[in-house]
């Protein structure tokens, strides 16, 4: 009879998708969701022929690439759970930093934040449950998105309002905002080539791609729009694409906005730009 560590070990070496590291997680992940023990637990009580067939199942969904915050219908962020599915992105580390950030300027209380592209909700419901009595909003084009994020505001029990809006086309109708967020698509098409299959599969495309002639579209429409959006004194945080940094800082500055910056995350990736309006700019 296996131990827990030789049948993780038998498992993940079927995981040829993903390095080990990565597989040997992602095995463990699934083994603690079904059988509902720590993994310590697990050490001790664990046979195979003890596993359920609905185990069995999703660990053949995992072998063909389908990322497991997929098969499990949930992630985590931020100290919280969120529900997903193939509408929403899966929520990641790089967000939750562009969510501490803003969590760290920003401790005033009752301030009114819009999160723009908000997927799962996992922004603007992160900044609702932190920040001193906010008024919270979050928009998408995606009314299944917004499904999802509703959910996941009445599971956390956060005061967010979700509205449909094509940010493209429309001016959401929100005034005087203290802070305007945003991860939009940032991936140009031709990007796909260098992209990991199952992302490609399984995430929604609508959330991730630009079209390679215009990279910034998203970022300059906002900013464009957060003009109008955002109070004098107002702050936009924008997640952004390592290669685009200067693009956007330069796109801001011909906008108007100033105190501007260029922010890395964890892995030393530019990854964060922040601008600030002061009406007449």
């Amino acid at each position: 009879m296996p131990n827990y560590s030789e049948l993780v070990q038998k498992l993940s070496s079927q995981l040829e998708i993903y390095d080990r590291q990565e597989a040997t997680s992602l095995v463990n992940w699934l083994l603690e969701h079904h059988l509902g023990l720590r993994r310590v637990d697990m050490m001790h009580f664990l046979e195979e022929k003890d596993l359920p067939k609905k185990l069995w199942d999703d660990f053949d969904r995992l072998k063909k690439g389908e990322p497991i915050q997929y098969i499990l219908g949930k992630a985590p962020f931020y100290g919280h759970e969120f529900l997903v599915n193939s509408f929403t992105l899966i929520p990641r580390n790089e967000t939750e930093e562009l969510v501490h950030l803003i969590l760290k300027e920003n401790k005033s209380p009752g301030l009114k934040v819009l999160d723009i592209g908000t997927g799962t909700g996992c922004i603007p419901i992160s900044l609702a449950l932190e920040m001193n009595q906010a008024e919270v909003y979050g928009l998408d084009i995606s009314e299944e998105a917004l499904e999802v994020a509703r959910k996941n505001a009445k599971l956390l029990h956060a005061e967010v309002t979700f509205l449909k809006c094509n940010i493209l086309e429309e001016l959401p109708p929100i005034e005087d905002l203290d802070v305007l967020v945003s991860n939009p698509p940032y991936i140009p098409e031709k990007g796909k080539a260098e992209m990991h299959q199952n992302v490609l599969d399984f995430e929604p495309g609508l959330a991730l791609f630009v079209p390679d002639h215009d990279p910034l579209l998203f970022y300059r429409v906002i900013a464009e729009k957060g003009k109008k959006l955002l109070k004098p004194g107002g702050r936009l945080y924008f997640e952004i694409h390592e290669e685009f940094g200067a693009g956007v800082l330069s796109l801001l500055e011909e906008k108007g906005f100033t105190e501007l910056r260029l922010l890395k995350d964890l892995n030393g990736k530019d990854r964060m730009v922040v601008g600030k309006w002061e009406a007449g700019s």
